[in-house]
């Protein structure tokens, strides 16, 4: 759940720091208070989309924070962190992101940098947001298959992983096949670059690591003057007439006598005969290496000559050695086609039917497990709806094929639900029959079947309820109510019957401090929170009368939420 969260310098927040409870949280307040500002903030730490806007006129950047807890230490979101590196610490799940005046974003999850992709998965892992433009989920069918997978879960899962490997597959095959039917100017002058461009890298006859031993041979040539000089000067200072090889044998002689009188000096003696020795083979070394060296100018001209070649071909294949012979094997894979086309062609047609059929048999397959899903949540759907005062309304998913029975990812089921909202009348599409309020008391039927498959912590209502009234009214506080049993559930509504029903009431109101308007979040409890029921039973003047009916509806509200515990 989300235990708390806290606000600075977004939109006309100033600062503000919210405690939310276990359960039931309705915020209420006069239309532009802050309510969805609110629900906003959220947002935007879940990973959604942010911007400038949304920072405080005369701050440079919005900061939000929120702490959430969980007690299943299976949960989902616990291996997430753990596959990006992130510490847990004890059930409790830190989210903050900043937002400054560069619209560059700052995110972290328990104090480690992460993107804002993760900052996303791991919030979609917690929070479910749903306000009424979500609606517009249900009026566009292409959702309305991710719907039903989503209901399907895990039998429908392994089924999708292995058909998409097929259709992976599939499309390359298809996209090689196609390559037959290109122009055949075309294709002749493709085979003459190809041919080309094989002849002059096979022509160069490259080997790994020929280049890095031409750029060292270069290198010694280049400074063939200063190396000879140097290795000259140090032969002649070891072997030369009273040098260094010299000196040394005449104090390996006198440290000789001394030890023959006092072995103290033994240790040392023996240590300078053995570097006399040493060095003298050194010396014969150099002497025979100086013998050998011969400065050859026309080596130098074939290594530039070499490397140049080289380095030309690098300029078209690749940057290495290796990536031109990559490119070479590729490229003569291609060439092979090519000139080859026709028998290949007569293959590939047959390893294109083959797999065709594979992908054919595949997608049946994840017909077959959709349509049993799709009995499952018909009734599920049903028995939703009838507890929302649609007891008449009729519900189904229809399924058809793609247009010109094609393959997309998702298999060739074009899925789009049917609703029947009166009693007699035929089925047809959703998003031709539904209003608003079906449409909200749908989307609810939804999140009430799916919140028991998601595992997520938080779902948050964004005035879901709107266009309601009456027993309809009554009927969706207490699913929403119901919802909340096993999730937190925080709620934006202007019904009364909803925020009778919450287990923690949010009053939400505009304040001016020093010619500044900002918003301030008050919890109701006792007499204040009677007193904003009967302002919303009355939308204006609150009267002994109103008082009484808010007191009835609390008194209500208490014994139906008694009976779903």
């Amino acid at each position: 759940m989300l235990r708390e969260l806290d606000i600075r310098n977004f939109a006309i927040i100033d600062a503000l720091t919210v405690s939310f409870a276990e359960g039931l949280t309705v915020l209420t307040g006069e239309t532009g208070a802050g309510k969805s500002i609110i629900i906003d903030a959220v947002h935007l730490l879940a990973g959604g989309r942010g911007s400038q806007e949304f920072i405080r006129h005369g701050a440079k950047k919005a900061e939000i924070e929120g702490l959430f807890s969980l007690e299943d230490e299976r949960h989902p979101v616990f291996r997430k962190l753990e596959e990006f590196g992130i510490t847990k610490s004890d059930g409790d799940i830190l989210l903050r992101r900043e937002l400054n005046d560069k619209g560059k974003n700052v995110c972290r999850i328990n104090g480690k940098l992460v993107t804002i992709s993760i900052l996303r998965e791991v919030g979609a892992s917690l929070i479910d947001i749903h306000g009424q433009h979500e609606t517009q989920e249900l009026m566009d069918e292409k959702q309305h298959l991710y719907l039903l997978d989503q209901y399907a879960g895990k039998n429908l899962t392994k089924s999708k992983e292995s058909y998409s490997h097929t259709f992976d597959k599939y499309m390359k095959l298809k996209r090689e096949f196609s390559s037959y039917t290109e122009n055949e100017q075309q294709i002749a002058q493709r085979i003459d670059l190809l041919t080309f461009q094989l002849q002059e890298i096979e022509a160069a006859e490259l080997v790994i690591g020929e280049e890095e031993e031409l750029v060292q041979e270069r290198k010694k040539l280049q400074n063939f003057n200063k190396i000879y000089e140097s290795i000259s000067a140090a032969h002649e200072a070891i072997q030369g007439e009273s040098k260094g090889l010299d000196w040394i044998g005449s104090a390996m002689s006198e440290l000789e006598h001394a030890a023959a009188v006092d072995e103290t000096f033994t240790g040392s003696s023996e240590t300078l005969t053995s570097a006399f020795y040493l060095i003298q083979d050194t010396g014969s070394e150099i002497k025979r290496i100086l013998d050998d060296m011969e400065f050859d100018p026309s080596r130098l001209n074939e290594i530039e000559q070499r490397l140049a070649v080289i380095q030309s071909l690098k300029r078209k294949y690749g940057s290495s050695v290796e990536d031109i012979l990559l490119y070479h094997e590729k490229q003569t894979d291609e060439l092979d086609k090519l000139v080859n086309r026709d028998q290949r062609f007569q293959l590939d047609q047959e390893k294109l039917k083959e797999m065709t059929e594979d992908l054919r048999v595949e997608a049946e397959e994840l017909t077959i497990l959709r349509k049993k899903a799709a009995k499952s949540l018909g009734k599920a759907i049903m028995e939703q709806l009838k507890e929302l005062h649609m007891a008449k309304a009729s519900f189904e998913v229809n399924f058809d094929i793609l247009p010109n029975a094609r393959f997309d990812r998702n298999g060739h089921d074009a899925i789009t639900f049917y609703i029947s909202t009166n009693l007699g009348e035929p089925l047809k599409p959703l998003t031709k029959v539904a209003s608003g309020g079906e449409l909200s008391r749908m989307m609810l039927a939804l999140k009430t079947i799916f919140s028991k498959h998601q595992g997520i912590t938080s779902i948050i209502f964004d005035e879901v309820d709107t266009g309601v009234s009456g027993r309809v009214a009554q009927a969706i506080a207490e699913k929403i109510a119901a919802i909340s049993v096993d999730s937190q559930v925080l709620c934006i509504s202007h019904l009364p019957q909803v925020a009778a029903m919450a287990d923690q009431h949010l009053f939400i109101e505009k304040k001016v401090d020093k010619q500044r308007t900002t918003t301030a979040v008050t919890e109701l409890d006792g007499s204040e929170r009677t007193e904003e029921m009967s302002r919303m039973l009355s939308g204006a003047e609150i009267t002994d009368l109103t008082l009484q009916h808010a007191k009835e509806l609390l008194s209500l509200a208490a014994d139906r939420k008694l009976l779903m515990k």
